[in-house]
């Protein structure tokens, strides 16, 4: 919560700067806010949505016109943030190493990991999954009745069934990757009243005896909640004032 709030001002601006320049001080800002990396992935995902301006429809497209503008510039300060926020699971590759010097082409290399990384296929194939998966599945949960962190796990369960999740690919391979979108399948055919308790359970698994945090898709779905708000679909449910959020030591 204290680095999403501190991201706020530099999102605010970010219809009228460069994309780059909005992740690199969002970054900044979430680390001055909370010393560790507490939405780099989340930051990756919004930073092009925030960039379409307010009298715009956010559309995929919108988003795609935003890439389009990227240049070398962007591409050096989104380097400097991904080093800056020091993120897990980040082995190094032949090509565009994210601790080397930056690439020109952002979305080359972004290309260049798309197979391993969902936050950077998005990039470079279109938002449109985005659109079309997490936020309709959050839009037709709340259609339904179903409050609203309910609907929010509902999603994060949806949207492991339907692609594998990177982080824990990455992080612990991909046959475990798989086995936990399986598990997250199998769920959502049980009947509703069953899903609770299977969910609580699945829960516990992902946190012992290993670790799998699925963090890349709960970074799709913070996008998803972020097109929903912004486009007044839900309204926010908590108390967002700097006053109101936790203090690092």
């Amino acid at each position: 919560m204290a680095a999403a709030t501190a991201i706020a001002p530099t999102f605010e601006r970010a219809a009228t700067q460069r994309l780059g320049r909005t992740i690199l001080e969002a970054v900044t800002a979430a680390r001055s806010a909370a010393d560790t990396n507490a939405n780099l992935g989340i930051i990756l995902l919004t930073a092009p949505l925030a960039a379409v301006p307010d009298g715009e429809p956010l559309t995929a497209a919108a988003v795609d016109r935003v890439l389009a503008q990227l240049g070398a510039a962007d591409a050096a300060d989104v380097y400097q943030a991904i080093a800056l926020a020091r993120p897990g699971g980040m082995d190094r590759v032949d090509r565009d190493d994210v601790n080397g010097p930056p690439p020109t082409d952002l979305l080359a290399a972004m290309r260049a990991a798309a197979d391993r990384d969902q936050i950077a296929r998005l990039w470079t194939e279109g938002f449109e999954p985005l659109f079309a998966g997490p936020v309709v599945d959050l839009a037709a949960s709340l259609e339904a009745g179903m409050p609203l962190l309910e609907a929010i796990v509902d999603c994060h369960l949806r949207q492991l069934a339907r692609e594998a999740d990177s982080l824990i690919s990455r992080k612990h391979g991909a046959d475990t990757a798989a086995r936990v979108t399986t598990v997250a399948a199998a769920i959502l055919r049980l009947p509703p009243a069953e899903r609770p308790v299977a969910t609580a359970a699945f829960d516990a698994s992902l946190r012992s005896p290993r670790r799998l945090n699925p963090g890349t898709t709960a970074d799709i779905v913070a996008a998803a909640l972020y097109i929903q708000l912004r486009t007044g679909r839900i309204t926010p449910s908590l108390d967002v004032s700097p006053q109101a959020a936790p203090r690092t030591p």
